[in-house]
């Protein structure tokens, strides 16, 4: 059985249970990291130096980085379903990856880590907006291209749809002024109906 380890309310982790339940893989998710603790542990460390979540056991497998147990994942378990086999249908699924991490969730992250986990006597409104106002506009990208495709590499649901989706998910769960993006707004509506999304991640954030 795949065993994934990571506290349920962690960005990273949700994308990849979501994954794991979109290929309706068996599955068991142990909680470490934030308030459970255990990344320190050594037996933790051996299997991710890096000691952060996730990580997956697959059989002999053991894989850490987000994106990359998003791949693996799709590649073993879900060929030519949530991540193609032919380059050129699979480097729109990269190209989203990649702008997930350099262009979106950079800017993110700051904005909820300090609207949700930082007591609001401790936060920095400088920072909040600062962050807001380099990540609106860029949204119009993604916007553009699903005013185009169904979903955000094409005709069909992939890992990217995953990544992209948490990171709108947290965006329109924030209390901060947003750009009105209608195809962004009408793709998060379908990919929130999703059973395994309802599951996993429609939880409030924290």
């Amino acid at each position: 059985m795949l065993r994934i380890w990571g506290r349920p309310n962690s960005i990273n982790v949700q994308k990849v249970v979501w994954a794991a339940a979109e290929l309706e893989l068996p599955f068991e998710r142990i909680d470490v990291g934030g308030a459970y603790g255990g990344l320190d542990d050594p037996s933790y460390g051996a299997k991710n130096p890096n000691r952060r979540i996730p990580v997956i056991e697959d059989g002999e497998a053991i894989v850490w980085e987000s994106h990359a147990i998003l791949r693996y994942l799709g590649a073993v378990h879900g060929p030519d379903t949530l991540w193609p086999t032919a380059a050129v249908s699979r480097a729109p699924v990269d190209m989203w990856l990649d702008w997930y991490h350099n262009e979106g969730y950079v800017h993110l992250r700051d904005i909820f880590m300090q609207l949700v986990r930082t007591p609001k006597a401790q936060r920095h409104p400088a920072l909040i907006a600062r962050q807001r106002d380099a990540l609106d506009p860029k949204l119009a990208i993604p916007d553009d291209q699903l005013r185009h495709t169904e979903f955000i590499a094409g005709a069909s649901f992939t890992i990217a749809d995953i990544a992209m989706g948490l990171l709108v998910h947290r965006w329109f769960a924030l209390d901060v002024g947003r750009t009105t993006y209608p195809a962004l707004e009408r793709w998060y509506a379908g990919l929130s109906r999703r059973p395994a999304f309802q599951e996993y991640c429609a939880a409030p954030l924290s």
